[in-house]
């Protein structure tokens, strides 16, 4: 019922831009770690003095496993960065350190979007595990009451998603401000490969939202329909 042919008619458009995100990422990506910043700076160095010049010297740095797995803890004010990023000394790696770098300035500032997105994760965590049960008992039982609190439930992953999107854009242009103000990006070309990183690493989101968009579309129509019938 719910993975029909109008369900992927629904998440076609979603599911090509997706992939076209992933693959601008990883060519991006590929592209610009092939080409070191004249600075001659590791990502994990980078984080070092970025946060020593956002005055953010309480903030650790540790690298993990995985490939782009880098992101900043606010509970622990740890930034994690990738092996891949932080031993690089290329113009990829000092975007990706520079960004999360900004996520950690977005938490010592209590930038609202940021607070935000964190106080709605336990709502969706429930949200995206209830929601669509109770759609699906709503549509079994025919009781469209409990088929649109599924749907309410459900909804809390776009919102998620529109809250992530300001963020994530916010923090990629802290990391250019930072990157230039800090010497550590010398020339336009170099800025040029900083941005193409970031704007491909944005369209990942702008594609996450896409999705959990035209999902709740879906199931506003299903339920729709239910109440079309009961009618």
């Amino acid at each position: 019922m719910f993975y029909s042919f109008d369900y992927w008619l629904f998440m076609l458009p979603a599911i090509i831009l997706t992939m076209l995100a992933s693959w601008y990422v990883q060519s991006a990506y590929r592209r610009w770690g092939r080409v070191p910043a004249s600075s001659r700076i590791s990502g994990a160095e980078a984080a070092q003095r970025l946060a020593l010049y956002g005055g953010l010297s309480d903030v650790r740095i540790q690298v993990i496993g995985g490939t782009l797995t880098d992101h900043y803890d606010p509970r622990d004010r740890v930034l994690r960065l990738s092996a891949g990023v932080a031993q690089s000394t290329s113009v990829a790696a000092l975007a990706v350190a520079a960004h999360e770098l900004g996520h950690a300035q977005q938490h010592a500032e209590g930038y609202f979007p940021l607070q935000l997105r964190s106080a709605l994760v336990p709502a969706v965590n429930i949200g995206s595990y209830l929601g669509w049960i109770l759609i699906l008992i709503g549509l079994m039982i025919r009781a469209s009451g409990i088929a649109w609190l599924g749907v309410m439930a459900f909804s809390l992953g776009a919102v998620f998603a529109l809250a992530t999107l300001p963020v994530e854009l916010n923090a990629s242009a802290r990391a250019r401000v930072l990157l230039r103000e800090s010497g550590l990006i010398r020339t336009e070309e170099e800025m040029r490969g900083v941005s193409t990183v970031l704007n491909a690493a944005a369209l990942t989101y702008v594609a996450a939202l896409a999705t959990s968009l035209l999902q709740l579309l879906y199931y506003v129509s299903l339920v729709s329909g239910l109440s079309g019938r009961r009618r």
